[in-house]
Order: structure tokens, then C-alpha cells, then sequence
């Protein structure tokens, strides 16, 4: 496994990100939101004892152990469309978690499959199972706010994950995790910018449409690309959508090359849909461009396949950070039990991986499936087990 886990100083950038809203939804930048200051929420708050809004990195998660507590509990997963591996390796993690604390009796995990009414009946159907720490990767934005809302006022714990549903953490909820999405696309755009000399053409890929996550993320692509006159962002209008999905993803990528013809740069907020793009152009017969994205072993082993038939084909990755679910299940349990949590909200990411840096080449794992995300938290055995 290569797995690392960077003890970098906080920036003050991402601490001073706010929650965003947009017609679609909820949408976050990756900060605490209203209310994220980086202090306690304190007395007025439902869950006092839990910090809201700090700035940090992986390394500063605590150990599950801290906040089991000893009453029996009931946990849950509610995502929003457990369409892929890293959806699939973030419930692995979450489980694997919760396992950790004996007192956890049952973990219910839920797919709403990109649909908001069952993304809503499957959170009150956890409330009604008396489930009581509820995380939550809420694809349907703020359409959830008023059954999270609902749910706090029945006293039970809810942590959205990555993609924000609006409101006040502390408040109608327990607190948002997330990496600094915003800063995570810029920094990707950063880096693909600068391996295209700062010229030709740039595409976004992005998961589903009207993703407050993926938005976000362009936002942050946007900000490097105005930084260079030299660089022309292809897909003016907002991410191109690909539903995070392998086999479409190659699809939209094959319609993008015949569109376009010539594309010298990609930027996807998934590394595990990047392979799909990466076949596109392979069947096409056309250049591998510089690409980046977040990290996968299959992503990382295409270049070592590819990167010498084409030269300019060079990539980068940020950790998947499936991870912030550790944290997320951490301030669920403490705010249920009472105990106090200060660890972040916001966790700042960097490359972890580049061709083109020989101290940081990208790696993966022979004996681990393609589909497999070695920066995930999971271990080797557990990765072996999900994928097999």
C-alpha cells in the first residue's frame, strides 16, 4: 500500500472559505459553512461537544476508539448513488469503522441510485429504525436540508460527507466534512496547466449533472485557468457531466474528441471514471493528453502503459479521501455520546503523485484490482477483499 498521510500546515485560504448555495442544491466550497469558525458551536448548539469548522489533514484524525462510548447504537450510510468504486470503497471504510466500537450493534447502509425522493425516505427509514449517527453523502443537495432538520430535532446525529445540503452545521446538523473542494480543483488546474506550458486546450470532467460537488470543483478549475491567458477552457458553460461512471465517462470523452479534435489537458474530479476517458482516446488514435485527477490504481498503471507511446500524456492525483468518512462517523459518535471532538472539518489535500516529479511518481499495486484506491484508509486486505 502507499498510503501517506501529510502533516502540512493548515492554509489560511481554505479557513476562510464559506458555504455556498446554488439553484441546484447545496453546494459547499469544503468549509464548515455558517457557524465555521474553527471554535465550538457551544451551549445553544444540539451538539456542543463537537467542534465545528477547523482546518487540517488527514493526520489529524483521531482514532474511532475515542468516541464509541458504551451505549448500544445503531449507525447508518445514506448515500446518494453507490454507483462506483469510490463510493463502494467509502461504505467499505465506513463499516470498517464502525466495527471498531463493540457497542455498535447494527450499520445500516442506504443507495438513493441518484434519486431524491428515496434519498429522503431513506433517511427518515434510518430515523425510523432508530438509528442514531447518520453520515451522509447527500448528492441531492438542499432538497435533504428539511429531513436532516427533522432528524436533529429527533436527536439524532447527522454528518453530511463531501457534498454540502446547505444550513448551518452545528445547528441542523452535526458538522460538514469535506476536503477544500474548491482549492482541490485549482490545484489539479495548477498543476495540468503548468504541464501544458500554459497553452492549448482544457476540459473538466465532473460526476453528475447538477453535482454541488463537481460545480465546485470548477469553480477552482476556472480560477487557474484565468490565470493564464494561453489556456482555453473547452467547456465554457460548466463542467461536462459523466455520472462518475466508467462506461460513460469514455462515451462523453470519445464525443468530446470528435467535437473538439484537439485536447491538450483534462482535469476530473474522479481518477476512477478517468480510465474510461483515457480508453476513449486510445480507440480513437489520438494523443493521450496531460490529465489529472484523484488518485486510482488503475489511473496510475495506464500512464506506465501509455506515457511512452505518448510523450505529452503526463498525470497528477490528490488523495481520494475517502477517509473523510472516518472523520465524519468520529463527530457523528461523539456528538450522540457527548464526548468532545476537535478534529477538522475541512481537510486541505496536495499532489500526491506526478510524472513528471521523479520523488513522486505515480504507484500501484499489482497485486490489488484496477478498480482499487490505494490512498482510501482501507488496508491492502481489506482492498483484496472489496474488489475480488
Amino acid at each position: 500500500m502507499h498510503i501517506k498521510k501529510r502533516a502540512a500546515a493548515a492554509t489560511g485560504v481554505a479557513a476562510a472559505m464559506a458555504m455556498a448555495l446554488s439553484a441546484c442544491g447545496g453546494l459547499s466550497t469544503g468549509s464548515g459553512g455558517a457557524g465555521g469558525s474553527g471554535a465550538s458551536v457551544g451551549s445553544g448548539s444540539p451538539w456542543p461537544t463537537v467542534k465545528v469548522g477547523g482546518v487540517g489533514v488527514q493526520a489529524d484524525i483521531p482514532d474511532i476508539s475515542q468516541f464509541c462510548g458504551t451505549k448500544p447504537i445503531k449507525v447508518g450510510y445514506a448515500d446518494g448513488n453507490d454507483n462506483n468504486t469510490w463510493r463502494k470503497a467509502t461504505i467499505a471504510l465506513f463499516k470498517a469503522q464502525a466495527a471498531k466500537c463493540k457497542n455498535i450493534t447494527q450499520v445500516v447502509v442506504t443507495d438513493a441510485q441518484n434519486n431524491t425522493q428515496k434519498a429522503i425516505s431513506d433517511i427518515n427509514s434510518m430515523v425510523a429504525q432508530g438509528v442514531k449517527v447518520i453520515v451522509t453523502f447527500g448528492d441531492a443537495g438542499q432538497a435533504l436540508l428539511p429531513t436532516v432538520q427533522k432528524a436533529t430535532a429527533a436527536g439524532v446525529a447527522v454528518v453530511p460527507i463531501v457534498s454540502g445540503i446547505g444550513g448551518t452545521p452545528g445547528k441542523d446538523y452535526v458538522d460538514f466534512v469535506s476536503e477544500n473542494v474548491e482549492t482541490y480543483g485549482k490545484n489539479l488546474a495548477d498543476w495540468t496547466v503548468k504541464a501544458m506550458h500554459g497553452k492549448g486546450n482544457l476540459i473538466m470532467l465532473g460526476g453528475v449533472a447538477g453535482s454541488a460537488y463537481s460545480q465546485t470543483v470548477y469553480a477552482g478549475v476556472q480560477k487557474a485557468v484565468a490565470e493564464h491567458p494561453g489556456v482555453h477552457l473547452l467547456n465554457t458553460d460548466g463542467y461536462v457531466a459523466t455520472d462518475w461512471d466508467v462506461s460513460k465517462t469514455q462515451q462523453v470523452v470519445a464525443g468530446l474528441i470528435t467535437k473538439y479534435g484537439k485536447i491538450d489537458g483534462i482535469v476530473s474530479d474522479f481518477g476512477g471514471g478517468s480510465v474510461g476517458g483515457i480508453r476513449a482516446f486510445i480507440a480513437a488514435d489520438k494523443p493521450l493528453p496531460v490529465w489529472s485527477a484523484n488518485d486510482s490504481n488503475e489511473f496510475a498503471a495506464l500512464w506506465y502503459q501509455y506515457h511512452k507511446r505518448y510523450p505529452s500524456y503526463q498525470i497528477a492525483t490528490e488523495s481520494s479521501r475517502n477517509w473523510v468518512v472516518e472523520a465524519a462517523l468520529n463527530k457523528g459518535l461523539a456528538a450522540y455520546n457527548g464526548i468532545t471532538d476537535t478534529e477538522p472539518s475541512t481537510y486541505n489535500l496536495e499532489i500526491i503523485e506526478d510524472s513528471t516529479n521523479p520523488k513522486m511518481m505515480p504507484k500501484y499495486d499489482k497485486s490489488l484490482p484496477a478498480d482499487a484506491i490505494l490512498s482510501s484508509g482501507l488496508t491492502t486486505a481489506q482492498l483484496k477483499a472489496l474488489y475480488k
